[in-house]
């Protein structure tokens, strides 16, 4: 396969604009938090560990949505699906994570957008946003719909992406005003999160027959190819008669499509289990820890 992607060009392939304006954004963390903090804010740098979280975050999102991750997400249904599961799954967590508290604050005392982002923050309506927007757009009409333009596409994806993080902010709280879970709760919501995906899982895995036209038919995928490949590049590859993604992958369409909804589910679940973990033995070990008072007649007897 990886032969086969050459003749897409270094362009589509690596993306270089966008890996641009990824480095414009960590140039702009490293000066807001580095040596320009001071017009802004009396804190201190963040933690190693915050600003790992958030390189780590623009890597990834350079990986999903720039290498030819990206490309192939154009072209097989599997891949589609591995880079969702990674941008609304993963990589909010990590920008959440490594963002500084001052900066959210910055952003939550906006006049205008504070009382948006508090009513949309709150966790029943943050859940029910992100499964029910993610859910919508795998319906195929939708899905081809938002496939058939570039403005269209972006759009679409930016904000299923804004209620990510807006779901995951219920979890990972960056201010003290929107920690309103305790752990158990928190366990609770990313388990109803896990059965809120699963409709659109179920859906994609059980299917008797391909979908999605944009990966299906040859016509609506050369269409939606040209949303990372560029128009002349494909231009000059019509003598190809490329027909589908079938020429760049050895599963047949439905077993592409039914391995993408196996794919999607097993990666949440995984993330999903993970952060399980680690919010259960964080409760256990804080619980572990509280030492219970010696009752009063105790102590006289000592």
């Amino acid at each position: 396969m990886w032969l086969e992607l050459q003749i897409f060009g270094f362009r589509a392939m690596w993306s270089p604009y966008y890996f641009l304006f990824l480095l414009l954004v960590a140039g702009i963390y490293f000066y807001l938090t580095g040596p320009g903090r001071h017009r802004f804010t009396k804190e201190g740098r963040p933690s190693g560990k915050q600003q790992a979280m958030f390189y780590t975050g623009l890597i990834v999102l350079y990986i999903i949505k720039g290498s030819p991750i990206d490309l192939l997400a154009h072209i097989v249904f599997t891949a589609h699906m591995t880079q969702m599961a990674l941008y609304y799954l993963l990589f909010p967590i990590l920008i959440i994570k490594g963002i500084p508290k001052w900066m959210w604050e910055k952003l939550f005392n906006l006049a205008v957008v504070r009382p948006v982002l508090l009513l949309l923050s709150k966790p029943l309506i943050a859940i029910l946003l992100f499964n029910g927007l993610f859910s919508l757009y795998h319906l195929p009409a939708v899905f081809d719909y938002a496939k058939t333009g570039e403005f269209v596409h972006a759009g679409v994806t930016i904000v299923i992406l804004i209620t990510a993080f807006l779901m995951w902010m219920s979890v990972f709280p960056p201010l003290e005003e929107l920690d309103r879970l305790s752990e158990i709760m928190k366990i609770g919501y990313i388990f109803a999160n896990g059965v809120l995906i699963t409709p659109a899982c179920a859906l994609i895995i059980f299917a008797e027959a391909p979908m999605y036209a944009t990966f299906t038919e040859g016509g609506p995928w050369v269409q939606a190819l040209s949303l990372c490949v560029p128009q002349d590049v494909l231009n000059g590859m019509s003598g190809l008669k490329m027909s589908g993604p079938e020429l760049f992958s050895p599963l047949s369409l439905l077993d592409d499509q039914q391995t993408a909804g196996i794919i999607m589910k097993v990666a949440q679940e995984i993330i999903f289990g993970t952060i399980i973990a680690k919010i259960f033995f964080t409760w256990f070990n804080k619980e572990r820890d509280v030492i219970d008072p010696l009752p009063a007649n105790a102590q006289q007897d000592s």
